[in-house]
């Protein structure tokens, strides 16, 4: 059995007590904020982070951050997921507002083919600049999503190294019911936003569709 790394976060900013919506609706557009620069420094097209609904706050906690909502199978809002835009020794990188419930999802999301699971909210994006919609799990657990795969290809698309293969454990438990392909980066790359911004967008198309024509028993194109 693989241990699983449970999270307690808060149903509401901690300070001024806003929910998960209330956070989300007061987050401002990407274009002209520093939160443009930062998913630009990233790599990520500042279209598709727009696309996904990347958002920024000046204060999330405290600190800048990008933002994005996690949403359940109804399409409703569940929770807030904010990643700062700079951390110092101590300090949290990302944090999670809302009862969760909910993944990340990157246009067209658990809905459609392949299905690919991802951890963070970087590799979504990153993954849909080399034209794949993903889902990100931000390490939480949904109750729904086992009955939403249920005989679906899902492809484990988590960091490499040990982190990623038991995060891709805990998740083959999670997630029996459905034919589980493990999907890692390319090799020298701990995770899909590293491998996009050293390989770049065409390389990593490539690999995406080699691994997942191979899987499959197809010869790559």
């Amino acid at each position: 059995m693989v241990k699983r790394h449970c999270f307690d976060d808060p149903p509401r900013m901690p300070g001024s007590g806003l929910g998960p919506e209330e956070l989300f609706a007061r987050a401002l557009p990407l274009a002209g904020t520093p939160g443009e620069t930062y998913v630009e420094r990233r790599c990520v097209p500042v279209k598709i982070a727009v696309e996904a609904g990347v958002r920024f706050t000046e204060d999330f906690g405290g600190r800048p951050a990008v933002v994005v909502a996690l949403w359940d199978d109804a399409d409703r809002l569940t929770s807030i997921h904010g990643r700062y835009l700079d951390t110092m020794r101590g300090q949290n990188k990302m944090l999670t507002i809302g009862p969760g419930n909910g993944l990340v999802t990157v246009p067209g999301g658990w809905r459609v083919e392949p299905l690919i699971l991802v951890e963070g909210l970087f590799d979504a994006l990153s993954l849909a600049a080399c034209g794949y919609a993903a889902v990100a799990t931000i390490g939480r657990r949904t109750s729904w999503l086992p009955q939403a795969v249920q005989g679906r290809c899902v492809w484990l698309a988590f960091d490499t190294g040990k982190p990623g293969e038991a995060e891709a454990a805990r998740y083959a438990e999670h997630l029996r019911g459905a034919k589980l392909h493990r999907l890692p980066p390319p090799p020298r790359c701990q995770d899909w936003n590293t491998a996009l911004v050293k390989r770049g967008a065409g390389v990593v198309g490539r690999w995406l569709s080699e691994q997942l024509a191979m899987e499959k028993g197809e010869t790559p194109s």
